[in-house]
């Protein structure tokens, strides 16, 4: 029989239910999925070139105009994470000797000029601590300086909490003969941006932030200038799957009939949809003023704690994640831990350079209440009195 030829029996685990806990995520992402996008996601799945799917896509397109104040023709989402729109940024802009500069104030800036290096462009950094942001004059200096065709920089930087002020950045760039390249994975629709008023030449972001839809869809939009710098390019972007005129052609950004490109994740485009409609139901400004409102009541309720903020800044802090100092005398590991196993609530530590630093709180999108914010206090307080262990 051909059974008899099996070698690998059918796995126990497999044969069991599926079991999934129930947990409210505060930390940096992703965040809880509200019902609505979930039942979005488990619609039954149609085929990705069915004029109903092309229909949903047009739409997600115009959300992502709307999340991101831009009229850009390039719009669409990235069938991947937001390190897929990073990586489709960069390796769409640059070619091999192109100069690149960018700013690492965290872990995203170093992934950036990561994968920069990869594509053989010519990085230069430009360097500040986890916590500080940079001026106008930090990066006037580094054109002035590098000459760089393309400059990369955060503006919601996760894993410091910083927020980076864009004003006047996209307009020095521009003197300098320079694109400007922004990562907005964990502040869309948390903190104020305007593509196309801040002269911001490539924008992207990610689906399981603000939006609250689950990983894996990932908005970018190419201003004209990069869209010039794309179709004058010597030679083919080295990744297929990202090559930004195939994606133009299947989201219907080029004017030409749409054909084929790759089988595009159908449910989790009903998911982005449903995000950026209930975002837009909300409307951006509410939006914003609701992240800050309650970033703003969790920074008080934590300094109260007799915690540390990590941004000195007001102005710096981001909206969407707060980042506190590990307490003296405790291991962050164990109170995210307590809080996992006594709370049914994530919190994280730190990533990259701030590891074993901080602690980082998400308030995004659902998750941003002020309920949440008492949920999680209560919760801080309670592993401040009960993780002795910890006490050096």
């Amino acid at each position: 029989m051909a059974t008899s030829l099996l070698r690998v029996p059918p796995p126990q685990e497999l044969l069991r239910p599926l079991a999934v806990p129930e947990r409210l995520l505060l930390g940096p992402g992703p965040s809880n999925v509200p019902s609505r996008i979930q039942a979005a996601g488990g619609r039954q799945i149609l085929g990705h070139m069915h004029p109903e799917v092309l229909q949903v896509m047009d739409e997600i397109k115009a959300g992502i105009q709307y999340a991101f104040q831009t009229q850009n023709q390039l719009t669409l989402a990235i069938s991947g994470s937001g390190h897929c729109a990073m990586e489709a940024a960069l390796s769409n802009l640059l070619e091999p000797g192109d100069a690149v500069l960018v700013a690492v104030n965290g872990i995203w800036g170093q992934r950036a000029a990561d994968i920069a290096r990869r594509l053989g462009a010519n990085v230069y950094e430009l360097l500040k601590p986890p916590g500080k942001y940079f001026t106008p004059q930090d990066i006037e200096q580094g054109l002035v300086q590098h000459k760089p065709l393309v400059l990369f920089i955060t503006h919601g930087e996760s894993s410091t909490g910083v927020l980076q002020p864009l004003e006047r950045l996209g307009e020095l760039c521009h003197r300098h003969g320079c694109l400007l390249l922004v990562d907005a994975v964990a502040s869309l629709g948390g903190a104020p941006i305007f593509m196309d008023q801040q002269e911001i030449d490539v924008l992207y972001s990610g689906s399981q932030k603000v939006l609250n839809a689950p990983p894996g869809s990932a908005p970018i939009s190419f201003s004209e200038r990069a869209r010039e710098k794309l179709m004058r390019r010597k030679t083919k972007p080295p990744s297929f799957y990202l090559d930004m005129g195939w994606l133009a052609n299947y989201w219907g950004c080029d004017g030409e009939p749409r054909r084929y490109h790759h089988t595009a994740p159908i449910n989790s485009f009903f998911s982005l949809r449903e995000g950026l409609a209930m975002l837009a139901e909300l409307g951006l400004e509410s939006s914003w003023e609701r992240h800050q409102a309650n970033c703003t009541r969790l920074c008080q309720g934590l300094l109260d704690l007799g915690l540390e903020l990590f941004v000195k800044e007001e102005k710096a802090r981001l909206p969407t994640i707060t980042t506190v100092r590990v307490p003296e005398g405790y291991n962050w590991k164990d109170i995210t831990a307590f809080l996992m196993d006594n709370h049914g609530m994530e919190i994280a530590g730190g990533l990259g350079p701030t590891v074993g630093k901080v602690l980082r709180i998400g308030l995004m999108g659902c998750n941003s209440t002020s309920a949440n914010v008492d949920r999680v206090l209560r919760a801080l307080q309670d592993a401040l009195n009960r993780c002795h262990r910890s006490r050096l």
